[in-house]
């Protein structure tokens, strides 16, 4: 992770006009975990790449992450990102828009600023990837029309997957074709990926309920108010008794008739009563567990498994 915050800490993402670039540099700045160019690159030494040669897409693919990042932020709302104002709130919508948009362009530049045999594949990796993300996102904005009862768990794991996991899926496999990996241990890497992202989004749903908001960086119960249609009430519904699955439907459909705070902590203490946070705990290690076993697969030597497995721990024990 040391190695990847000095590449991103060296790439200027300044420039003319201030009005346009500004933006795009503090978004840049705000930090994260960048999990995702990490994964890139330990996916190209996984299968004795060049590193330097990764770098352009490493940093391409964390431009395109915020860059979802900063769209998502004006289409929900959300006035904090990583504890400081989000792009449409210190600066406008308008500006939000634009310099998101450049920032698309900007990650295929970096994408294109370093040659490769395989370049082919991983542009079609990347742009494959990007539509994905996009289709996630508007299934999740497409719940929002919806009731409780009319969003499954498997549609909404399927939205998760696509909004989350194939940015995180696609970062391995383009680190693995970058080093011209077999195809049987790219698609095995793939899988990895998936549901290494999955149990990435269950933690975030359950950070929004439980999480603290000193260290999570947004306000906690932020999805409640919402009336999001996370992992947490949906599987609430199914754990819960009739009349908790009653009042449950009924909070959940609730706009402005209710005091936002009031509903977030009867939101929760039925969460407590079901025992929710045991059964979403329960999920989260389950995909932890398979994406175990599909880098357990992989034909690659131990050693060079560790970044991967090092990752896959420090996500395990987020807080954030």
């Amino acid at each position: 992770m040391d190695r990847v915050s000095q590449i991103m800490s060296a790439e200027p993402f300044g420039g003319l006009p201030a009005e346009l670039y500004d933006p795009i540099a503090y978004t840049m700045r705000l930090g994260g975990k960048r999990i995702r160019p990490a994964l890139l690159l330990a996916a190209n030494g996984l299968f004795g790449g060049q590193e330097e040669a990764a770098y352009g897409a490493a940093i391409g693919i964390e431009v395109f992450h915020n860059f979802t990042l900063l769209h998502d932020d004006l289409m929900d709302r959300s006035p904090l990102r990583r504890g400081e104002p989000t792009v449409y709130v210190k600066w406008d919508e308008n500006t939000a828009v634009l310099s998101g948009d450049t920032m698309y362009a900007l990650a295929w530049r970096h994408f294109l600023r370093q040659p490769s045999p395989h370049l082919h594949e991983i542009l079609q990796c990347f742009n494959e990837t990007a539509i994905e993300v996009c289709e996630g996102q508007q299934k999740d904005m497409n719940f929002e029309r919806r009731t409780l009862q009319e969003v499954s768990l498997a549609d909404y794991m399927d939205m998760i997957r696509q909004k989350t996991a194939v940015l995180l899926a696609g970062a391995l496999k383009i680190g693995a074709l970058y080093a011209g990996a077999p195809q049987e241990e790219v698609e095995k890497l793939y899988a990895f990926g998936l549901h290494l992202g999955l149990a990435f989004q269950l933690q975030d749903d359950l950070l929004d309920g439980y999480g603290d908001t000193a260290v999570f960086g947004k306000k906690t119960g932020q999805d409640i108010r919402d009336n999001k249609k996370t992992f947490l009430p949906l599987l609430a519904e199914q754990k819960a008794s009739e009349p908790q699955a009653m009042e449950l439907r009924s909070l959940f459909a609730s706009k402005a008739n209710m005091d936002e705070e009031e509903k977030v902590r009867r939101v929760m203490a039925l969460y407590d009563a079901i025992g929710l946070k045991a059964h979403v705990e329960e999920s989260i290690a389950k995909e932890f567990g398979a994406a175990r076993e599909m880098l357990d697969s992989i034909a690659a030597e131990e050693p060079a498994k560790l970044p991967l497995r090092e990752l896959m721990a420090l996500l395990m024990d987020r807080k954030k």
